[in-house]
């Protein structure tokens, strides 16, 4: 029997699985930490943090299945995306990395539209400027932190640090890449436009490889720390959303991957690189080699639903507060829920947009307002679906879904009606690091590809399908939410003040 380790190197935690070559998971362990704000919408966290983290957690998997580390055939890498690691010349951080929700980079993103034009930009890189992407990053280093630009000789995002500290290779995968818009999306690779553009040395970029590529071996150094075998391979992975749809199957054309943690994501895989033409979409690389994907990101997803029982209903269990919202008839009675909690990227790229009830009246009671919180995130998802299909992705006959929110069946009913798409869930539940395994697999030649990987590990176990009567009453009903973004942009930027 042979085995793979994925390591996901998270916000919050470093988690490795190990996985058998029948897609068992054998053991997970994690190394939990946190990260800074040192100012106002900043975010940073030290590198170390994550290489203590798997340090820890691969010698817990070991240690909790008792394996003999011989018998690992790979590791794959996955991790946050968009995060910036700057290394000197000897490979030591040069200062804590800047993370994916960071957002001190609104004057950044502005240059950069004007250095490349908007639309040249999105076609180019498949994205607009956003502050959470890589390239503002390095830009408001280079402008604030001149010093540390200056000895700068390496740039990676974060679980390509990992990378470095298990092999002493620098690299990164093509899916993570595609999200620091530095990347020529059709072209799979650095974008020497993008990077003459914004004046980064192209030698500061790590080669980039496809996910299931071997990209290193374990070093002698990270065998002592880990326990793995000194030259066991590590392969290229993926960014935390293309590990993810790896993870539940998502890695063919007409099967979209739907996740309901804090965030949301609605992700879809595709045999060309499609573009949305205004960026309110994003287009990245797929870990699957040759294949790409359009992703839309809801900031404050299943995180909407726990911050109304928090606040509203404190100490009941979800089962107990969704349980009467199942008597309510779609569309709460003209009650809407807005889930701009954590102002929203996908399609209202707006850090300023905030949450709203909308439609209140006295005949309105609490499971009315719960299942106006369940349909409120259903359509924030439902806008990236239907700019997935505006820029021309038809073919989407199945939705896998996962996630802490998935565990609803009240909720994939909601998804299925609102979608008017059959959803389904599958065997796994381990989402990034199980998708990390399966690329580290057939890397090691486990398996031919990862599509038949795919296949052989992954199992549907239910299945939602759309009620036509629920499917008609939600359409004039998400119209109606439609509207209201545009209505109130304007009173959320004066209360952003207040």
């Amino acid at each position: 029997m042979q085995y793979m380790i994925g390591i996901d190197a998270s916000t919050t935690a470093t988690k490795a699985l190990l996985m058998d070559e029948a897609g068992d998971v054998c053991a997970v362990a994690a190394a939990e930490y946190s990260f800074d704000a040192p100012r106002p919408l900043w975010s940073e966290q030290d590198p170390d943090l994550w290489w203590d983290g798997a340090v820890e957690a691969v010698r817990g998997v070991l240690a909790t299945s008792g394996i003999d580390p011989a018998a690992v055939a790979g590791v794959g890498l996955t991790g946050q995306m968009h995060g910036l690691v700057m290394l000197d010349a000897a490979g030591n951080p040069l200062r804590p990395a800047i993370l994916w929700n960071d957002q001190r980079t609104g004057a950044q993103c502005d240059e950069i539209r004007g250095r490349l034009g908007r639309e040249h930009l999105i076609q180019l890189t498949g994205n607009e400027a956003l502050t959470g992407f890589t390239a503002p990053k390095i830009l408001w280093v280079a402008e604030n932190e001149p010093d540390v630009y200056a000895r700068t000789r390496q740039i990676l995002l974060p679980k390509d640090y990992l990378r470095y500290r298990l092999t002493g290779e620098y690299g990164t995968d093509k899916a993570g890449a595609a999200g620091t818009l530095l990347f020529d999306l059709k072209r799979r690779d650095w974008s020497p436009e993008m990077l003459d553009a914004l004046d980064i040395p192209a030698a500061w970029m790590p080669p980039t490889h496809e996910g299931p590529e071997i990209t290193g071996r374990i070093s002698a150094a990270a065998a002592a720390a880990t326990g793995l075998m000194e030259g066991t391979p590590v392969v290229g992975g993926g960014g935390d959303q293309a590990a993810q749809a790896v993870g539940v199957g998502a890695v063919e054309e007409g099967i979209m991957a739907l996740t309901l943690g804090t965030s949301g994501v609605v992700f879809a895989t595709v045999d060309q690189p499609f573009v949305e033409p205004d960026g309110r979409v994003h287009a990245f690389c797929h870990a699957v080699p040759g294949r790409w994907h359009l992703m839309g990101v809801m900031l404050s997803a299943a995180g909407s639903l726990r911050w109304y029982r928090d606040v509203l209903a404190p100490g009941v269990s979800f089962d107990e507060l969704l349980e009467p919202a199942a008597f309510i008839p779609p569309g709460s009675e003209g009650l809407v829920f807005l889930p701009y909690l954590s102002g929203e990227r996908t399609p209202h790229p707006d850090p300023l947009a905030r949450g709203a009830f909308v439609g209140l009246t006295v005949r309105h009671t609490k499971p009315h307002m719960t299942r106006a919180v369940l349909e409120g995130v259903a359509f924030g998802l439902r806008d990236g679906f239907e700019l997935m299909k505006s820029a021309g992705l038809t073919d989407l006959r199945q939705i896998r879904v996962s996630g802490g929110g998935a565990r609803s069946p009240l909720w994939r009913q909601i998804f299925a009606d609102i979608f008017g798409r059959e959803l389904v869930t599958v065997n796994t539940t381990e989402g990034a690091a199980y998708g990390a395994a399966i690329l580290a697999g057939v890397g090691a030649d486990v398996w031919p590809d990862v599509v038949t990987a795919s296949r052989s590990v992954i199992r549907i176990t239910g299945r939602t399908v759309p009620n036509p009567d629920a499917v008609a009453a939600y359409e004039p009903v998400y119209a109606a939410y439609r509207h209201l973004y545009p209505a109130l942009k304007g009173n959320f930027e004066e209360l952003s003040g207040v």
